[in-house]
């Protein structure tokens, strides 16, 4: 199968990958790179694709934390290719942030890049999507209601 095929293969079968995980410093939920590559990871080799990364740009910079610390912040742009079995390709290009106060800030960088670029080749739901046909309402009764009957006559008509 060519890129597009492959990509249209793993989006049939791709689940949600639910904001599970909680930033106990900021409270918020979130999901993480752990949860992505999980998931992908089967449906990439079954389906024959895989992934490689090529950093174009990379800038970092020393920051101070409130207690007088130093953090590295790192931000990447980089560009993620897909290629498939027969060797088409499709590209993304993604910035990833990271801060760190050892030696992971590009790591971190990275790592949010790649998870960006999933979701957004992927479209990767939060929840499940329910099928609409999944369940039936119960019967109701019907409402009638009264309308006022407009009568057109066929020369009215452009």
């Amino acid at each position: 199968m060519n890129i597009y095929q492959s990509i249209a293969k793993i989006l049939e079968e791709v689940p949600a990958i639910g904001k599970n995980k909680k930033n106990t410093t900021q409270n918020f939920m979130f999901r993480g790179i752990d949860d992505v590559m999980n998931t992908f990871q089967p449906l990439l080799a079954k389906h024959k694709v895989f992934i490689v990364p090529q950093v174009l740009e990379q800038t970092r910079e020393e920051r101070q934390t409130s207690k007088g610390g130093t953090l590295l912040y790192s931000i990447c742009k980089i560009k993620y290719i897909f290629y498939a079995e027969d060797g088409s390709s499709i590209e993304a290009i993604v910035v990833g942030e990271g801060m760190d106060s050892g030696d992971k800030a590009t790591n971190k960088a990275m790592a949010i890049a790649m998870k960006y670029a999933m979701f957004q080749v992927f479209c990767i739901p939060t929840e499940e999507m329910k099928d609409p046909d999944s369940e039936t309402p119960p019967a109701s009764k019907k409402v009638t209601k009264t309308t006022n009957d407009i009568k057109i006559h066929p020369t009215q008509i452009e």
